[in-house]
């Protein structure tokens, strides 16, 4: 940076975080410019820019056009410098993502989680990662941090997940350890859940909205809760498992205690059940019964209204608790407009405040978004103290990809 070795630390950091935040809102981005919007001086600022340059962090774009004056030469940042995984690690299927320093994705895949559970599920991970930096051209040391999403409780203090019902064993190895033993950097880990709410807070309709909770819907259910613009995490980190809620069945019935009275009650597994018991035989699986229900299936039909019934009153619940100014619904299940509009249905009929429920704008990638965003915030701020999620620069989504 500068040349001058006695500028204290804590000054050669705001340089830093002032470059970088100009070339991120505005590259690409003179020198003089960059100097007009952050107030450094010229020196500094060419001595900040000319340090960023060789380390690989920014590269020259071109040269300013002007009536007046000679050409300058610009800077944008160097979006191969690193890049970030995003992982979303659910009971049926991982998606992943890998993305630069912009926040563009550049190699994504989905695949079925090894139903084996446990130390196969880190090994799978990890062979998928490879497989994506490979595809994308990308240097093993390139990558510099993931993001994990996982159903179930994660510990806030060290990673730890405590209760994973839909994964079997990883609640009984070390996640975190195993991952960066695999992949050679560290691995983040979020509650699924969490990480919707924050793709969902960044770019959907918790955008508009600093109180707002986010309840998804598939294998399981689960919410993510965000208070005054902040994640509600709670004292062990279990905050919004609405799983568990009361509701929905009889929640002395041990048959419950594992995944939840509510989760027993309309997760996938409980429609299927439902559909069946209702005399339906033609599906095998959750996307099976919508699609006979849009074939005009009686059983199907019936199943969804009852699933709607059921989860009516835990909306009801949580506006009660926490009055947020929108739910927003996802999941595979939970974005289903069919389920969504038989919610509102019964919304308007078991409470005297209706609460203003939404479908997700990320779809089944929210999580996924999340874990991204997250992924570049965490490596913005530890390289260059810059929050690039929550001090004024998020990433928005342009044709599902998350940009600078």
């Amino acid at each position: 940076m500068a040349s001058d070795a006695s500028t204290p630390p804590v000054a050669r950091q705001i340089s830093l975080r002032m470059v970088m935040e100009a070339v991120l809102h505005q590259g690409p981005i003179s020198r003089a410019q960059i100097a007009k919007m952050t107030g450094l001086s010229k020196q500094t600022t060419s001595d900040v820019v000319r340090e960023l340059e060789e380390r690989g962090w920014l590269r020259e774009r071109g040269r300013t056009q002007g009536a007046i004056g000679r050409s300058a030469l610009t800077y944008e940042i160097n979006d191969r410098a690193a890049f970030v995984l995003g992982i979303d690690l659910g009971g049926t299927k991982i998606r992943m993502a890998i993305a630069d320093l912009k926040g563009i994705v550049v190699q994504e895949e989905e695949v079925p989680t090894d139903h084996r559970g446990g130390v196969h599920v880190l090994d799978q991970i990890a062979d998928l990662a490879r497989r994506l930096a490979a595809a994308a051209e990308i240097g093993p040391k390139a990558l510099r941090l993931g993001v994990m999403g996982t159903p179930g409780v994660v510990d806030s203090t060290d990673g730890s997940i405590q209760v994973a019902p839909n994964i079997p064993g990883v609640d009984r190895i070390d996640v975190i350890g195993g991952l960066k033993s695999r992949l050679g950097f560290d691995v983040a880990i979020e509650n699924d859940i969490n990480l919707h709410a924050q793709g969902e807070q960044w770019q959907g309709h918790g955008a508009a909205t600093r109180s707002f909770v986010f309840i998804a819907l598939g294998t399981g259910i689960g919410m993510g809760i965000i208070a005054e613009g902040k994640l509600l995490r709670g004292a062990r980190g279990a905050a919004g498992e609405i799983a568990y809620l009361p509701v929905g069945g009889d929640p002395y019935d041990p048959r419950g205690f594992t995944l939840g009275t509510l989760e027993t009650a309309v997760g996938s597994r409980a429609i299927l059940q439902r559909y069946r018991g209702y005399g339906g035989t033609a599906a095998s699986n959750v996307r099976e019964v919508f699609a006979a229900l849009a074939a005009g299936d009686e059983a199907a039909a019936t199943a969804i209204d009852e699933t709607a019934r059921l989860i009516a009153p835990a909306i009801v619940a949580v506006n009660a608790v926490l009055d947020p100014e929108v739910v927003v619904l996802g999941g595979s299940i939970g974005v289903r407009l069919e389920l969504f509009e038989r919610i509102r249905h019964y919304l308007a009929r078991c409470g005297h405040v209706t609460p203003r429920i939404e479908v997700s704008l990320l779809g089944n990638r929210a999580a996924l978004v999340g874990a991204i965003g997250t992924a570049l915030s965490q490596l913005h701020n530890s390289l260059f103290g810059l929050d690039v999620t929550t001090g004024g620069l998020s990433l928005p989504i342009v044709e599902g990809r998350i940009s600078a």
